[in-house]
């Protein structure tokens, strides 16, 4: 781990903020959201009916947390829950409602909100070093005090490289974090980020003692202990998970239920029952043939999201180390039909590496209609010929109900593909690791880490869990999309787009991982059991802030 010097607080004039957080309209809209719940004490005091919350929710008023909510979620548990290295979508679902950082961003809003920080963090004037001052009296779960050490803690062990964590590529720019004080922090960074402010929200803080060696590391990804409102009980990789509420828990998002079970399947016949039979008051992905059929009080909010089905190939595999042949396959695909036939139409063909209702979306110089004609001619200028593989695909409800369309569009190419669908711990375990590993078809959702577009682009095209490990991306090209995701970075304003812009044309037209469309989210609920429930963009259920009634 490395070292790093004790350094002071900061003060910072708004000025300075100003200058070391983005372009003044942004960060001034961040300071203000920050201002307006970071001064002075962060403890759940009694709120009057109405107000409005960090998060942009409405607050409640302080009282007994009463009865249980019960979800339904689409994906199965196929990661732990150390927030890490955490990746399944329950975990990371979970994790929002037991973990916090020092700033956390609303799971609806995306909006930031301080969560342990007791105030809103100061840069030096150099823009190298924040300081934060935790929540008075924050407590974890198990009742021992959250210290400026955990917090430390928690921000080395993500960047320490031995520890590989999932997370380290969205905060490649900080060197270490010091404790020096019972409850303040220094982050130290190698570079000014203007993007840290919210970006921070990523690193969870986890209690060192929990974690301090790799046996108690495994033990806490089990068995996690955070500072949020709720703890877990019980999970099942197949069954789902339990939460109940945490009794020391102080701070802005007080729990309103005593207990959430989230439930776990993607068969699509299954979450709806749970629905309509009262079961669950909320489910994820309403099975599309029924978004517009569903029995009053019960209602489907739809919402664009980035979610996708993408394809990711063994790039360093022939033929799949050709561009051309990648670039084949994505134009061989009728993606409208597949839309049509296995979304009921609620998704949008890609035209870029984001979805369009992102701020930061730009269409990509590459967008892939479907042109056999072209497929054919990108196959027979690589050599290739009589083209057969297996596609491997996870159980994912649209994923699977895709795949037969997708491989039906190959044959007018004459690419022969038998499918193989497995659970998603099983392909990322098994499948995707080994050596007969050609291609996959899988969902992906980086956004419910953050949806700004550096955060997005590093968690597919940057660092090695994904580039190195998965698609096997590491050529000249791989290298120099590295580089401008840091150039861009460091940039901001019409710069920093142009170098966006620059990084979504090259991974559209290299397509070593790349999404053929983004689906549409349709959330279930039965409003009539719920108070301030609202529908995430992303995958998952949040009920930070909603109570249960009837």
């Amino acid at each position: 781990m490395k070292e790093t010097d004790q350094l002071s607080a900061h003060s910072m004039s708004r000025r300075s903020f100003l200058r070391y957080t983005s372009a003044a309209g942004a960060a001034a809209a961040l300071t203000a959201t920050l201002a307006a719940c970071g001064s002075g004490t962060s403890k759940a005091a009694p709120a009057t009916a109405g107000s409005t919350s960090p998060g942009g929710g409405t607050a409640q008023a302080t009282q007994t947390p009463q009865g249980t909510i019960t979800g339904t979620l689409a994906y199965q548990l196929s990661s732990g829950f150390d927030p890490m290295n955490a990746s399944a979508a329950p975990a990371l679902c979970a994790n929002a409602h037991v973990f916090e950082g020092l700033v956390d961003l609303d799971p609806i809003t995306r909006e930031p909100y301080l969560a342990l920080a007791k105030e809103q963090p100061t840069v030096s004037a150099d823009g190298l070093t924040w300081t934060a001052t935790l929540r008075d009296g924050a407590k974890f779960s198990d009742g021992t005090p959250v210290t400026a050490d955990d917090v430390a803690w928690s921000f080395n062990r993500v960047v320490d490289p031995a520890n590989a964590a999932i997370i380290a590529g969205f905060v490649p720019f900080i060197e270490s974090a010091t404790a020096t004080g019972p409850s303040t922090v220094a982050i130290k960074l190698t570079s000014a980020f203007t993007l840290f402010p919210t970006r921070v929200a990523v690193v969870k803080i986890v209690p060192k003692a929990k974690t301090a060696t790799a046996a108690l590391a495994r033990a806490f990804d089990s068995n996690p202990i955070g500072s949020g409102p709720f703890q877990v009980d019980s999970s099942n990789a197949t069954t789902g998970l339990v939460l109940s509420n945490n009794t020391a828990y102080n701070g802005p998002r007080p729990a309103l239920v005593s207990k959430i079970v989230l439930n776990t399947t993607p068969d699509d016949n299954a979450r709806l029952n749970d629905l309509e039979g009262g079961q669950s008051q909320a489910i994820e992905a309403v099975p599309y043939a029924n978004v517009t059929s569903l029995t009053k009080p019960l209602t489907a909010d739809v919402a664009q999201s980035f979610n996708c089905l993408f394809l990711m190939f063994n790039c360093s595999a022939p033929p799949f180390n050709d561009k051309r042949v990648r670039q084949a396959l994505f134009y061989g695909i009728d993606t409208a039909k597949v839309i049509a036939t296995a979304l009921d139409g609620y998704g949008v063909p890609a035209t870029s590496y984001l979805d369009p209702a992102n701020p930061g979306y730009q269409q990509a110089a590459t967008v892939y209609s479907y042109d056999p004609k072209k497929a054919k001619a990108l196959l027979a200028a690589a050599g290739v010929s009589n083209l057969s593989f297996e596609l491997v695909t996870t159980n994912v409800s649209f994923i699977a109900n895709s795949a037969p369309v997708i491989v039906d569009s190959w044959k007018s190419i004459g690419v022969k593909a038998t499918i193989n669908t497995l659970p998603s711990a099983s392909v990322y375990s098994n499948s995707v690791p080994s050596n007969g590993f050609r291609v996959l078809a899988a969902s992906g959702d980086p956004s419910i880490y953050g949806a700004d577009v550096d955060l997005m682009l590093r968690w597919f095209y940057y660092g090695k869990t994904w580039p190195e490990k998965r698609e096997r991306w590491t050529d000249a090209t791989a290298v120099q999309v590295s580089k401008l995701i840091d150039q861009a970075a460091a940039a901001s304003g019409t710069q920093q787009r142009t170098l966006w812009k620059q990084i979504f044309d090259i991974v559209a037209d290299e397509v070593p991982l790349y999404p053929l469309y983004h689906i549409k989210i349709p959330t279930g609920v039965d409003p009539t059991k719920l108070t301030n429930f609202k529908p995430a963009k992303t995958t998952g259920l949040y009920f930070l802030g909603v109570g249960r009634k009837g």
